[in-house]
């Protein structure tokens, strides 16, 4: 008598991106067979068809990007450079042109501008009850190339983390990460004013490692996915040293959405989900333990972390009392740029057209000729003599 040969089952799987359907096989308990079929030598193949996952159209990352760049060319008009300023680069952008090198090596607007703009100042989120500035400084940029950076990621992350979860899912991981680094910064950064808009793209790429751990099996090239990662975030942190950037907003981002991560984007197991389509049900559950062991874990660090940081900021507790070098994370001075971008402010005296003028700063100072000289072009020579 021949033996009894275990059943093969196959899963068709429904492509809505191509017209051919492909077959693969997957391991599922086969039904009991009845005595009068024990002789048979083997049980026909049987076919299920297994939906994908739903696809996304990403509208929402194309739409922050949109929303970014406009913001900047509003920052930039704002700043009006050859009205503020004695020296500009790019003078054939008229109004557009950019701050001098050594006062903004980025190519971007001037600190006071980015002040008026909602750049993070913690005086005035503490004491000028002006909390909105924890949101606003995440929709800035302080330069040309901190702007392209932060596109090129959110794009190249955003997309793909759009397309697969959702704008509900991924506009609230963007959101409250921004938040995050906000808050982290905040708690760092107490002398200079900051703009952080790449904390919410590092919040992103925090959920995208995040999804990569806890989805580990639904990946079919992970090593790629990880050394993009790596490049993107090192990309940003090496421009984060340099003044007007803030890397405590990308450190505290990033941390916010990578426990974002595990709560958001967690997947079934392709096990349970193929189990909806055998001949036989089986009892596989949804969610692997480690799945959700992670969830519940990252949602307690979540509520916790930003209720002990909303409570410190506003407490005006300064971190740096405790972590006497963490400040070079955010910024490391040189002979070409300074780290101090709050506003400052400077002696003049004025002789017909001849303008003396003194840092209270670092006592600097210089003598102009300026025939009907504004305040404006005033405060950026003070703003050069003290950088």
């Amino acid at each position: 008598m021949a033996g009894v040969q275990p059943s093969e089952v196959h899963i068709r799987i429904n492509s809505k991106r191509h017209s051919r359907r492909m077959i693969h096989p997957v391991e599922i308990d086969p039904p009991p067979l009845p005595p009068s079929s024990a002789s048979a030598t083997a049980s026909p193949v049987v076919y299920q068809e297994v939906k994908h996952f739903k696809k996304w159209v990403p509208w929402m990352i194309p739409a922050f990007v949109i929303a970014n760049t406009i913001m900047f060319f509003i920052t930039m008009y704002v700043n009006n450079c050859p009205k503020n300023s004695v020296s500009c680069i790019a003078t054939f952008l008229g109004r557009l042109s950019f701050q001098p090198f050594k006062e903004n090596p980025l190519l971007g607007p001037s600190s006071s501008t980015l002040e008026k703009m909602g750049a993070l100042d913690v005086n005035k989120v503490v004491h000028g009850h002006q909390g909105w500035r924890l949101i606003t400084c995440n929709w800035l940029h302080a330069g040309l190339f901190h702007i392209l950076a932060n596109m090129l990621s959110l794009l190249v992350i955003g997309i793909r983390l759009e397309r697969e979860f959702g704008f509900v899912r991924i506009g609230l991981l963007y959101a409250i990460s921004g938040l995050g680094g906000s808050v982290l910064s905040a708690l760092f950064i107490q002398t200079n004013i900051s703009v952080g808009a790449s904390g919410a793209v590092f919040g992103l790429l925090g959920g995208m490692l995040s999804e990569l751990i806890t989805n580990w099996t639904l990946y079919a090239n992970k090593f790629a996915a990880l050394l993009t990662l790596v490049i993107i975030v090192v990309v940003n942190l090496a421009v984060g040293i340099l003044p007007h950037v803030d890397n405590f907003a990308h450190i505290g981002g990033f941390f916010s959405g990578f426990l974002l991560g595990f709560v958001f984007l967690i997947r079934p197991q392709f096990g349970w989900v193929s189990q909806r389509y055998a001949p036989t049900a089986s009892n596989k559950p949804k969610f692997k333990m480690y799945q959700c062991i992670l969830w519940v874990i990252s949602l307690v660090l979540l509520i916790v972390g930003f209720t002990v940081g909303m409570v410190l900021l506003l407490r005006g507790v300064d971190a740096n009392d405790h972590c006497s070098w963490c400040h070079y994370l955010s910024c490391v001075p040189t002979s070409k740029w300074s780290c101090n971008t709050q506003p400052v402010s400077c002696s003049t005296t004025q002789t017909g057209n001849q303008y003396s003028i003194t840092c209270s700063t670092n006592g600097k100072s210089g003598t102009y000729t300026l025939p009907n000289a504004t305040d404006s072009q005033i405060q950026g020579l003070c703003l050069q003599l003290c950088s």
